[in-house]
């Protein structure tokens, strides 16, 4: 389940307290006490077979003698008890219920039977071991909280009861209001995805706050933030940053792939804004509603002390922003109106007697400036300054804590004389921060935000077909998994690498010291060194157990190393673990960079993606960044500029630039064989070379779960369904082929031309009004699908490859309906190209699961509704005043060849 029902528990009509109360301390004595003097306008039923009457209200001794069926009920009674009420509540018809009461544990048979319950009658349950659900803008409290929640535009997600009664004290006292506040609790059926895709939805709702432990059930979490984050701003804090969950690794991946660091990976895919403490929460909702995000964050300084404009230059660098050039038309302009002993530099320090007219002509003139984006307004107290008048001026000046378009933040030092003008800064519209280090998180939030919401929108330059050999690869990895083995040999691995266009060095395989012997003279021929490594299937980390020897320039110097390897393994207790040794060409790159590339896989967000700085230190010096698979060009050229050493690939000095091409075919090569096997449970690529000529694999480990050998592409554990490309077809229509795929975001680029070749009628039949383009967020939104929950098929001309027809469907958040859209190109419209892509989108949608298809069509789209007509669908002419205005089409028995 997903969002069904949840309306009745966010937005009741009516309330049903069971377990309700007048004994002092009692759980449903305060749970009955907030909802009634909160000023609920709803009905509101006490149930306790106790009682007569509670709070002047009648009360029932069941659920099903109460007189109507409620919309949510609110349960505090004894765990023993939960599981019978939520069946009764059920066989009464009600459809949500909070559980305030604890005690039901995870592996517990009542949490079982109360879920089996809940699942007969569809039954949504928050909880249990809830502090319950607040909804400010209905005067809800079905809560425990001391105090209620005053009336706002924030949505709060809470997995702590605490910390919700927390910053509900907070925000009362800074004047903070809320649309929706939901302490999640143990999450047993509804939980944060659920939550996530009712309040993208909420028209009340501008901004999601959220506090999180723990992010269950990856898929649904990442379709449920990636959707709401493209609509708001979505802002997260989540403790546990340093817990490490990787104990014994075998893999450096597996070592460096923290809990966290996965979390930091999924929060930053989805778009949503990460903070460190529930202070930075509401500073960033503070922030995101006053601002809009900023492309660059070039920031200028204006303050009235020269110390305080050097420490808040320090926060904004260490937090990577840009400190903005003035240009010579500003501080030309400056100099009129600042004394002689101005700072004439960004800080722009304009004195520590500075009346309120400098600062407003300072501020005024410095927002002029084009290279500027955002300005700090700072203020030390003096002697001879005003605070609260310089504030008051500068409020005055502001409209909506913008000046010349450019977001304004103000910080006024100090507690005694800054108390007043940060009053007066707040009535103006102006965000104001207590230090300058909490100004410089403001400000950077700004450019992270745009980072984030860019990042879900821009398209590849190009979607490169990978050449792999599959075959080859799936030999290897089902002939491992035969064996019951779960790690593969380095050579193995290297096979597999190379089956994915990531080179290798020629390497054999043998199994003696006499073989090396051989094998190095016959490589030797050929190269000026050889390097013998141990062979094991069993021993992963070969130089920690002195199993690797380079640089040999002789075949008796190969055979000696294999002999010292097996000496060094057996007086370690492992000789009888040694299977052979591979003997493979030493690789001279002197101006390389040693990278790696790994996989992990978390159990919530399934296989990860790492890159950075590699080598025998890797995890010393943990230069690493992760990312969700699947991964593209335009991800992988991300996981690049997030390390250190993408300042060095990028060259220096006598270095050219490494091949980025490569390495980010190598990301991408890697991301994929994960999406084609999914047995692979672990991979490491550590040293992967890269310079100016390319890339090349020099070691690598690939584990796997042979248990997992019979389970198909694409990987089931991918928290982000990857492209369908399986559901690639040809359709023939009056002797016209055409080639169907799912889009991709370089078909954004096929749209104009398409439009352009489509009548306007043809296009207002389709929107429902007129168009003639859509904008480029637009085409981007058409374009880049969550392919979990919606999916669009382009229809291609061969062989030009021009965009000829489009037939989508966006299911609801419970993948049980999807509306549906369809638009073929008006010169081709009548070949049964239209009728071939519903078919196509008809068949999809049952192998999804979906029970119906509808879609609005308008009353004169006469080929449309024959189409439709002849495909089942049935029709509902909805009048207007005059005429039917609309037509509704449902399709609900989806079947695959209608």
């Amino acid at each position: 389940m997903t969002i069904r029902n949840l309306d009745a528990a966010f937005a009741p009509r009516s309330v049903a307290v069971i377990g309700a109360s007048e004994r002092q301390g009692q759980l449903g004595a305060h749970l009955l006490t907030n909802i009634v003097q909160g000023g609920y306008g709803g009905k509101i039923y006490p149930i306790n077979p106790r009682y007569q009457k509670l709070c002047g209200l009648r009360c029932y001794a069941r659920v099903d003698e109460l007189p109507e069926i409620p919309d949510l009920c609110v349960i505090a009674t004894p765990a023993r008890t939960i599981p019978d009420l939520i069946e009764q509540i059920g066989s009464f018809g009600g459809r949500a219920a909070v559980i305030i009461t604890a005690g039901i544990g995870s592996e517990d048979d009542l949490r079982n039977r109360m879920l089996e319950a809940a699942r007969r009658h569809d039954v949504r349950i928050i909880g249990p071991n809830t502090i319950g659900l607040l909804a400010p803008n209905l005067n809800l409290n079905a809560s425990f909280t001391h105090i209620p929640a005053r009336p706002g535009s924030l949505a709060l997600l809470s997995q702590s009861g605490a910390v919700v009664s927390s910053i509900i004290d907070w925000a009362e006292s800074e004047g903070i209001g809320f649309s929706q506040i939901v302490s999640l609790g143990d999450m047993a059926d509804v939980d944060v995805g659920d939550c996530l895709n009712m309040m993208a939805l909420d028209p009340h709702t501008r901004a999601i706050l959220m506090y999180l432990e723990s992010l269950p059930h990856g898929r649904k979490f990442m379709s449920a933030a990636r959707a709401a984050a493209r609509i708001k701003p979505v802002i997260v804090v989540k403790p546990g940053r340093h817990e490490q969950t990787a104990k014994a690794a075998s893999t450096h991946t597996g070592a460096l792939a923290g809990a966290d660091a996965v979390v930091d990976a999924a929060l930053r895919r989805a778009g949503v804004l990460r903070v460190d403490d529930l202070e930075d929460l509401f500073s960033a909702a503070e922030i995101t509603a006053r601002f809009k995000p900023l492309e660059r964050g070039r920031v200028a300084i204006v303050t009235n002390g020269g110390g305080a404009g050097v420490l808040a230059l320090d926060h904004l660098l260490d937090r990577g922003m840009e400190i903005a050039s003035l240009s010579e038309d500003t501080i030309a302009a400056l100099d009129k109106v600042l004394p002689p002993t101005w700072s004439r530099a960004n800080p722009v320090d304009i004195i520590g007697d500075a009346t309120p007219e400098r600062y407003i002509n300072a501020v005024r003139i410095v927002a002029e400036d084009p290279d500027v984006d955002a300005l700090l307004v700072m203020n030390c107290p003096t002697a001879l300054a005003e605070p609260v008048a310089a504030a008051e001026g500068l409020a005055g000046m502001t409209r909506k804590g913008m000046v010349n378009g450019k977001p304004i933040l103000a910080t006024w030092l100090g507690q005694h004389a800054a108390a007043k003008a940060r009053d007066a800064l707040n009535c103006g519209g102006i965000a104001s921060l207590d230090t300058p280090a909490k100004a410089a998180d403001a400000i950077s939030l700004l450019v992270r935000w745009r980072h984030l919401n860019t990042q879900l929108q821009r398209v590849p330059k190009t979607f490169e077909t990978l050449h792999v050999d599959r075959p080859s690869a799936q030999a290897v990895l089902h002939d491992v998994a035969g064996q019951g083995r779960t790690m593969l040999t380095e050579p193995e691995a290297k096979a597999v690498l190379k089956a994915y266009g990531i080179a290798v060095p020629g390497t054999t395989v043998v199994p003696d010291a006499d073989g090396v012997h051989k094998a190095a003279a016959e490589l030797l021929a050929n190269a000026d060194e050889v390097a013998v490594k141990m062979v094991s299937s069993t021993l992963t980390h070969k130089s920690d157990l002195g199993g690797v020897v380079l640089n040999l320039s002789s075949a008796e110097a190969a055979a000696d190393a294999a002999r010292e390897i097996a000496g060094r393994l057996t007086a370690k207790g492992v000789g009888d673990e040694l299977e052979g040794f591979a003997v493979q060409q030493m690789i001279k790159r002197p101006q390389s960079e040693e990278l790696i590339v790994g996989v992990n896989s978390d159990p919530v967000f399934g296989p990860v993606l790492m890159f950075g700085a590699g080598g025998t230190a890797v995890e010393v010096v943990r230069d690493t960044t992760m990312e969700l698979l699947p991964v593209d060009d335009v991800l992988a050229e991300d996981m690049i500029g997030r390390t250190r050493v993408s300042a060095l690939l990028a060259g220096y000095r006598d270095r050219k630039p490494a091949n980025r091409a490569g390495i980010v075919r190598a990301l991408k090569a890697v991301s994929q064989m994960l999406i084609d096997f999914p047995l692979i449970k672990g991979l490491d690529i550590n040293p992967l070379l890269a310079d100016a000529e390319g890339v090349i694999a020099l070691d690598a480990r690939i584990e796997i779960d042979p248990s997992q050998i019979s389970t198909t592409a694409p990987n089931p554990s991918l928290a982000i369904r990857p492209y369908p490309a399986e559901w690639s077809a040809e359709i023939a229509a009056k002797g016209a082929r055409y080639h169907v795929r799912p889009i991709r975001p370089v078909d954004a680029a096929l749209y104009p031309e398409f439009f352009n070749r489509t009548t306007r009628e043809d296009l207002r039949l389709r929107f429902l009004g007129p168009i003639r383009q859509l904008s480029p967020d637009m085409l981007v939104r058409m374009t880049q699908l969550d392919y979990h929950r919606d999916i669009a098929f382009v229809a291609l001309t061969e062989p030009k490859g021009e965009l000829a027809g489009i037939v989508r469907y966006a299911a609801d958040a419970d993948r049980r309906s999807a509306e549906f859209g369809l638009l073929v190109r008006s010169d081709l419209q009548g070949h049964g190209l239209g009728a071939g892509l519903m078919k196509h989108l008809i068949r999809y949608a049952r192998s999804q699961g979906l029970e119906e298809l509808t879609g609005i069509v308008l009353p004169d789209n006469h080929r449309m509704l024959a189409l439709c007509g002849a495909l089942g669908f049935k029709l509902e002419y909805l009048d207007g005043l005059s005429e039917p205005l609309i037509v509704r089409l449902q399709l609900v028995d989806v079947h695959p060849e209608t």
